[in-house]
């Protein structure tokens, strides 16, 4: 891939994902496949005027060989040093960019049960410091290509001719051509003119069926704001672009409403594995029931990890005829597969679709109906022949979604 091309992606993930500012601190988070790139967007981000660029590596093998090692009390310990970290985070509020890279299948065979413990017992001294930055914060994520996770979308290409191609995919559908940031303004523009009709119809409830099986109903706040594209960070009111790439308008709907089956539309990797044609029936808003080819059992341990996991905390409405979904790609990638088709997120929601969020506590949030849990999955629903029919407060049936795609 052109390096001039490469620093045009980079530009674009600190300068409109991140929107790095004179004198802010960034942590890059990335694995080791692709550290002359990581390299160009810290430079990026010290030409943005970045402080201090930190990069924090991972190397998935090594994840796995410390989850078979190391016992369970090892693994479930928060070190001081790893409470400093948060502590710096949370006083310091630096911009958080994560370049995701890691094979769908790199932690197959992993104890996930002991993964489960551990990370529930950790969770418990992480909350309180997530909670105090939540929404204060830029932050972004966006991805290169591993040389595993490349095989795994394109097995019949050798090896190099499988990054390219990843490489040229993930390129496209980042918007990433001779202006990117130009691009990314006007594709902000469009997601936000989307929200606003969605905003003024007054949603109490979502229906949605496809001739997979769905057939679902999701009720929807009264103070609760559909967003898309670009947010703003509070306090500050930096704009940053927190995925990218990002076909979605979402908002989060409320705690315990929620009725019916929902059909995945494409697999979900999760914790380093996959899971592959599954179902979740919901009642009174939680999900009661799941069915999978593959990862049943993992499926199982997510919507298990609290009380919130089996709740949902999004719903995400993504046209059938998008940039990724045209790609003709699986990425087996939820950064990518969650903007090819609409989706749901099962978990922790978002307390600043709420209207003045910033008035409330974190408790007040949930109260209104967020839900508060350790972990948010994203999984896909979208379908070519999905239909999402809005039910307004005053009764009035409005098409959202038609053959897929928008109905307005």
């Amino acid at each position: 891939m052109k390096k001039t091309v490469l620093r045009n992606y980079a530009r674009l993930i600190a300068q409109k994902g991140g929107n790095v500012q004179k004198g802010q601190d960034v942590l890059i988070y990335a694995s080791l496949d692709q550290p002359e790139f990581v390299k160009m967007v810290a430079e990026e981000c010290y030409a943005c005027g970045a402080r201090m660029v930190r990069v924090e590596w991972s190397y998935q093998p090594m994840t796995k060989l410390t989850y078979k090692k190391a016992n369970l009390t090892t693994l479930s310990k928060m070190e001081d040093f790893e409470v400093d970290k948060l502590k710096y985070r949370r006083d310091k509020l630096p911009v958080h960019i994560y370049i995701e890279s890691d094979d769908p299948d790199g932690l197959k065979g992993i104890d996930q049960a002991k993964m489960s413990k551990a990370s529930q017992a950790r969770f418990k001294i992480i909350k309180p410091y997530r909670e105090a930055m939540d929404n204060k914060y830029q932050w972004c994520i966006a991805a290169v290509p591993g040389a595993a996770w490349a095989k795994k979308v394109f097995p019949n290409e050798i090896r190099a001719h499988a990054m390219e191609k990843l490489w040229e995919a993930i390129l496209y559908t980042a918007r990433v051509d001779d202006d990117p940031v130009a691009a990314w303004e006007a594709h902000n523009k469009d997601l936000a003119s989307r929200c606003e009709y969605l905003n003024n119809l007054g949603i109490e409830t979502l229906e949605y069926r496809a001739s997979n099986g769905t057939d679902f109903r999701v009720g929807l706040l009264e103070d609760a704001l559909f967003m898309g594209g670009s947010e703003c960070a509070q306090g500050s009111g930096i704009e940053f672009n927190p995925n990218i790439p990002s076909e979605e308008v979402f908002t989060s709907p409320k705690k315990g409403v929620a009725e019916g089956l929902v059909v995945a539309s494409k697999p979900l990797s999760y914790r380093g594995e996959l899971i592959e044609n599954f179902s979740i029936r919901f009642e009174g808003g939680k999900a009661v029931e799941v069915h999978a080819e593959r990862g049943e059992e993992l499926l199982r341990e997510m919507i298990g990890m609290d009380e919130g996991a089996a709740y949902l905390g999004e719903v995400a409405l993504v046209p059938y005829d998008s940039p990724i979904r045209n790609s003709g790609v699986l990425f087996y990638n939820t950064l990518f597969d969650e903007n090819a088709a609409c989706h749901l997120a099962l978990g922790h929601g978002f307390t600043n679709v709420l209207k003045d969020y910033d008035k409330y506590t974190t408790k007040e949030c949930y109260d209104k109906g967020i839900t508060d849990s350790m972990i948010h999955v994203d999984f896909m629903i979208g379908t070519e022949d999905l239909t999402i029919t809005a039910i307004t407060r005053d009764g009035k049936r409005v098409p959202i979604f038609e053959n897929g795609n928008w109905a307005f």
